[in-house]
């Protein structure tokens, strides 16, 4: 158990516009809370998730009447497509939430008024630049354009002149103390990136905001002035406290608030990191512990939105393959608050490698085995030898980081140091030959303890997975013979050792069937994506010498901790040696590349991966998904120009 251990665990995703169309991005936010939120209740801690829809506000009301529709009817309609892509994707949320219902509203207008009372709120006249897509006031710092217009810098969008009397919240009150809670409280932003960014906007100075609008009929009310409308930030930030029961349900509020994180995209941030905030010191409620900001699902290395029209449909995936090889590859892929850009073929390939190749036929061949050999219960082994112990020391190991990582939000490093073990597990088979033991009778309690010691860490695995991937893990584990469900069995006692010989293994069936991506999207969809591929676009020679190629050496090669693909290279050009980070692990060991001499890249700005600076790259075929570095033959000097 960590040593900072508390009770209770409140997580929430920010609450998504019903005139969006359910994506990939939004589906990442809620897959991230669902780990954690598994995560947690694994840990022994009361847990609630909430989730829910912003369903107030100018672009509901102006989707609305596109549509013919009334606001509350656009609405009702989109909770469903939410509703049905959470359980879809096997989302556990403990509540919903509608900024519509009646509780939630009540709870804003209190609030509004108590702010009003107090003085922190006060009628005044607002002229600035709005922007529909996001409802927020462009700061001022943004440029005019020729035309005389303003253009929103989070979404591209032509922003609109407003001049209208609002009420306003004292926000350049709090900027001190924002300041002193953030200095306070370092861990309140993340990534550490995000809280730089924020505090140098609060030092910056910050002006009082417009919260309410007299041209936006779809919305909460202010109370004692019914021609105003409350400010669609100022309503759905408010939803983490009514969605926790404040004033309706005090018993859950008082059991769960402050919220230990909100999950947010980082073109929300400065609403989540400033203004929230503030609104919660000027009511005296106590502050979140986190927010953290994640990156963005690219496509085509731009953010996916409706008004791009590049929005990715989570539903293709999910009917052909299922729920958790998309949650894997959302968690995998990429850490926590950088960007990703989606592909189908980076998908499938993770699909392919590390569930099918990887996972599945571990699981595949180790119970299939049991079978062959045991008919499915293997009831006496022999005492344990080196090799067996490591694994379950290995194991012993692997619970703890993960642990670690996952209290840390690090959810890819946790699935990296899995898969390091998945990968160790299919060693350990490998260097054993059980196959080759069971042709032999006076080797069976010998055959018998490396089939429990696999069984046994796949068990293991699956505990460790089943944040991200609950379906399979629960699937792997009644394979197994286990007859408790994976949930009622706390973290703190999980060990390899308590996989009870004896048990009856049923007949696995294949857990991810390898997929191409023909058949994923269709023959006529992959030519086209391939034929697209094909199309390059052209540059001059002019462009081609701004790359400087040299003749590398690789001079030492290692293994870049805690992860299956990455080494670390100290590479000779010539003049001088640089470090270069590689994703060839999975192809090359550290031996087969020392000595080696290739084409690297020397002027390419360099980039930290996993805390090394990469100062320079090298090139690389990719086939499948493996890279295939082009070696030179003869001898070609160090450091000679590659033109």
């Amino acid at each position: 158990m960590a040593k900072n251990f508390k009770p209770s665990f409140y997580v929430t995703t920010p609450i998504y516009y019903v005139n969006d169309v359910p994506h990939i991005g939004h589906a990442y936010t809620t897959v991230i809370a669902d780990t954690l939120a598994r995560f947690n209740r694994l840990s022994g801690r009361e847990v609630f998730f909430l989730t829910g829809t912003d369903e107030h506000g100018q672009k509901v009301e102006k989707a609305a009447k596109a549509k013919g529709l009334k606001p509350i009817e656009l609405a009702d309609q989109v909770v469903v497509r939410f509703k049905d892509l959470w359980k879809a994707l096997n989302i556990s949320f403990d509540f919903f939430i509608r900024t519509t219902q009646p509780f939630h509203e009540e709870v804003v207008q209190k609030i509004f008024q108590k702010l009003k009372d107090k003085g922190d709120i006060y009628k005044g006249t607002y002229k600035g630049w709005y922007c529909d897509s996001t409802e927020h006031f462009l700061s001022d710092d943004v440029p005019l354009q020729e035309g005389g217009y303003k253009i929103c810098p989070d979404c591209n969008v032509k922003a609109y002149l407003v001049t209208e009397e609002c009420y306003f919240f004292k926000l350049s009150a709090y900027g001190d103390r924002l300041l002193d809670f953030y200095a306070q409280n370092p861990e309140f932003v993340r990534p550490p990136s995000r809280m730089n960014e924020v505090a140098s906007f609060v030092r910056q100075g910050l002006k009082d905001l417009s919260i309410t609008r007299t041209t936006v009929k779809w919305g909460i009310p202010v109370p004692g002035d019914l021609e105003h409308t409350v400010y669609v930030w100022f309503d759905a930030l408010h939803n983490y406290l009514t969605g926790i029961g404040y004033d309706w349900k005090l018993e859950l509020y008082q059991k769960f608030w402050p919220a230990t994180i909100h999950l947010i995209g980082k073109d929300i941030l400065r609403f989540h990191a400033v203004f929230w905030p503030a609104f919660l010191m000027a009511a005296d409620f106590p502050l979140p512990q986190t927010v953290y900001s994640h990156g963005w699902w690219l496509k085509d290395e731009t953010k996916m939105s409706k008004s791009k029209g590049n929005v990715l449909d989570p539903h293709l995936i999910l009917n052909t393959l299922g729920a958790d090889p998309l949650r894997y590859f959302l968690l995998r892929e990429i850490p926590i608050g950088l960007d990703g850009n989606f592909s189908h073929e980076g998908f499938l390939h993770r699909v392919n490698s590390d569930l099918a190749n990887d996972l599945g036929n571990l699981v595949q061949r180790t119970l299939t085995m049991i079978h062959n050999s045991f008919q499915g219960k293997i009831e006496e082994t022999e005492d344990e030898e080196e090799g067996d112990k490591e694994l379950r020391l290995a194991f012993n190991k692997l619970k703890e980081d993960v642990s670690v990582l996952y209290e840390q939000y690090a959810l890819n490093r946790a699935l990296e140091e899995i898969w390091v073990y998945i990968n160790s597990v299919n060693k350990y088979l490998a260097d054993n030959e059980p196959w080759k033991l069971a042709q032999k009778e006076t080797k069976r309690k010998r055959l018998a303890r490396i089939l429990y010691q696999a069984a046994s860490a796949i068990r293991g695995v699956s505990y460790l997975t089943f944040p991200v991937m609950p379906e399979t893990s629960e699937k792997i584990w009644e394979y197994l013979g286990e007859e408790t469900s994976i949930k009622d069995v706390l973290f703190s006692g999980f060990k390899f050792e308590n996989y009870r010989l004896g048990q009856i293994i049923q007949k696995p069936e294949p857990l991810f069937p390898r997929i191409l991506l023909k058949d994923f999207l269709g023959e006529e969809v992959s030519q086209s994506m391939s034929e697209r591929k094909e199309e390059m676009e052209e540059i001059s020679f002019d462009e081609f010498k701004r790359m400087d190629l040299r003749v590398g050496e690789i001079v030492q090669a290692e293994r870049v901790p805690g992860t299956d693909k990455l080494l670390k290279l100290e590479v000779d050009i010539g003049e001088e040696k640089r470090t270069m980070v590689a994703g060839v692990a999975d192809v090359y060991s550290p031996e087969e590349l020392t000595g080696k001499k290739l084409v690297v890249i020397v002027n390419l700005k360099p980039a930290v991966i996993r805390g090394i600076e990469s100062q320079g790259m090298l090139l690389a075929a990719e086939t499948e998904g493996k890279a295939i570095i082009p070696f030179f033959e003869s001898d070609a000097p160090t450091g000679a120009k590659v033109k």
